[in-house]
């Protein structure tokens, strides 16, 4: 999905010669804290409900200094790199510009949240397992073929990468299609594969709950 995708037709933007007054009250309407300035098509940057409750409510926002002026996406930006922008200035709304760096839009911070969601599949009924992987020196491919040889399937996959001291590992954490997991599991373990935990997943109610137990109580140590 790419930004163009993302934009929330329905959010307002702020032009230059409205007042502080209507720009908090569109911010109470519509529950956001930041709103994009725009004069004609060109993005002028962000104010903040900090900014405005500071200033007389007559005033027009072009009166007061933009933030982020020069931090937006292009259209066709993809929804990771418009998340990453986002998280990485702890913006709450992210303007949209094209090739000419016309304006297009905004997006909302949840609503990128809500979307990535249902991309990795958070809504799909199945068990989360997270497995500790060394520097990315993994195979995906190898992975899947040992979760699909349980007659299992990966609805989603997600790396997170762990700190620059060594304090934590990088971990693979898999969104399954199904609840009965202590097969994969098993397989798993048997072909060296560290588990650090498993969620969500069906309690066990087979001759192989006692070792699903111990293992369970193994990953809680």
């Amino acid at each position: 999905m790419l930004a163009k995708d993302l934009i929330n037709h329905d959010l307002p933007v702020l032009k230059t010669t409205d007042t502080v007054g209507k720009a908090l009250d569109w911010m109470e309407e519509f529950k956001v804290g930041q709103l994009a300035i725009v004069e004609n098509t060109d993005y002028r940057g962000l104010t903040t409900q900090d900014i405005l409750f500071e200033a007389d409510e007559q005033q027009p926002v072009r009166a007061l200094p933009p933030l982020y002026a020069d931090v937006f996406v292009n259209e066709q930006q993809h929804l990771y790199e418009v998340l990453a922008t986002a998280q990485r200035h702890e913006l709450e709304v992210i303007a949209v510009l094209n090739e000419q760096h016309q304006y297009q839009g905004t997006i909302q911070h949840i609503d990128i949240l809500n979307e990535l969601s249902k991309r990795l599949g958070s809504q799909e009924v199945g068990a989360i397992i997270e497995i500790y992987v060394e520097n990315r020196n993994y195979s995906l491919s190898e992975i899947s073929r040992l979760v699909e040889s349980n007659d299992t399937k990966i609805i989603s996959s997600f790396y997170s990468t762990g700190d620059d001291n060594g304090n934590f590992r990088d971990i693979l954490t898999l969104k399954l299609n199904r609840r009965s997991i202590t097969p994969v599991i098993a397989t798993l373990e048997r072909f060296g594969y560290d588990i650090v935990g498993a969620y969500a997943f069906e309690p066990v109610e087979t001759p192989d709950k006692e070792r699903f137990d111990l293992l369970m109580r193994y990953l809680d140590l």
